[in-house]
């Protein structure tokens, strides 16, 4: 079975070899990254060390030698009265994705070609707006709020256009919608402003024969059924234990896939290497037991999050030996 249909197999629930990964050398990824690259005539009003334009003219900013990607402290759309001309980034220009089709040909191991797309509703909410605005907007703004929110899904769906052309197998984006208790904001807003255009994407995506995978940290659990109604496939989620792993294979085991690592704020912090052992192998038990269900990953910046070498070591050799024979 090759990278490619493990993955496949695994999302849709239909029996891989093995269990996924995604994991820090040599242990190895069944993943083949692409996406599509900047535009090539945006010249940003400012760009230093500190402090840059992002295309949708969103100032960063961060203090030297800061090694995070720094915080937006420009918000360039205050007013509503500026949307209809507002410059949004072009994702339907051509020459961003130039570079796919050479790069999805390098994918001669057939691994699943996974590319990143610019598709952040609530961080991109708040970075254009303010993060007061982006919270009370639902309440102040409904209508604008839904013309905003919808225009973001538009580039989004430009995006998976151009990069199903170039042959890839899923679309992966980032937001972030819980704390860690709750979600962010109420269910029920949730499946009003939100879920509308997370279902416009994902369908989209579907149609052009794509997998969808979306990460969201914190506890999220009771936004969870929204995003299945709305053809999510897969939730990469690095926390786990503030929501229970029992509970969360219980309510939606066989319905979405889960793409984790040992829960980055707990376990792997807090615990003893066998802890960590036992805990990969919860995951594998619980998610994986749908005839798929589950992928492994590791967390890419584990100095960030006090991950030692030991436990990051002891976190992928179960994820590979178990998950090797889970399923034989």
């Amino acid at each position: 079975m090759t990278s490619r249909e493990r993955v496949i197999r695994a999302i849709k629930f239909q029996r891989p070899d093995r269990v996924p990964l995604n994991l820090p050398a040599p242990y190895g990824t069944d993943f083949f990254w692409v996406g599509p690259g900047g535009d090539p005539d945006f010249v940003p009003c400012i760009k230093t060390d500190t402090q840059w334009e992002d295309e949708f003219h969103c100032i960063w900013s961060k203090l030297h030698g800061d090694k995070t990607m720094g915080q937006v402290t420009g918000n360039p759309l205050t007013d509503y009265a500026m949307l209809d001309d507002f410059p949004f980034p072009d994702y339907k220009n051509p020459a961003r994705y130039e570079h796919c089709p050479e790069a999805v040909a390098k994918n001669t191991e057939d691994k699943f070609v996974l590319a990143g797309i610019p598709f952040s509703l609530i961080h991109r909410l708040e970075y254009l707006r303010g993060h007061i605005a982006a919270w009370t907007d639902p309440y102040e703004y409904p209508d604008e709020l839904t013309r905003l929110l919808n225009k973001l899904g538009d580039i989004a769906i430009d995006a998976i256009d151009r990069l199903a052309d170039a042959g890839i197998d899923g679309i992966m984006s980032c937001d972030d919608w819980g704390l860690q208790d709750r979600p962010m904001l109420s269910p029920a807003t949730f499946a009003e402003f939100f879920k509308p255009v997370y279902k416009r994407v994902y369908h989209h995506a579907h149609e052009r024969g794509v997998l969808t995978l979306l990460h969201s940290c914190g506890h999220i659990a009771d936004l969870l059924d929204h995003f299945i109604e709305a053809e999510l496939d897969v939730i990469q989620m690095d926390q786990q234990e503030n929501m229970g792993v029992e509970m969360l294979a219980e309510r939606f085991g066989g319905r979405i896939a889960f793409w984790c690592p040992v829960d980055i704020q707990n376990t792997m912090v807090k615990g003893t290497v066998e802890d960590v052992r036992a805990y990969a192998r919860k995951l594998i038990d619980n998610f994986g037991r749908f005839n798929g269900g589950f992928i492994a990953q590791w967390y890419a910046s584990p100095q960030a999050v006090n991950h030692t070498d030991e436990k990051i070591q002891a976190m992928s050799q179960e994820f590979v030996e178990y998950g090797g024979t889970f399923y034989q």
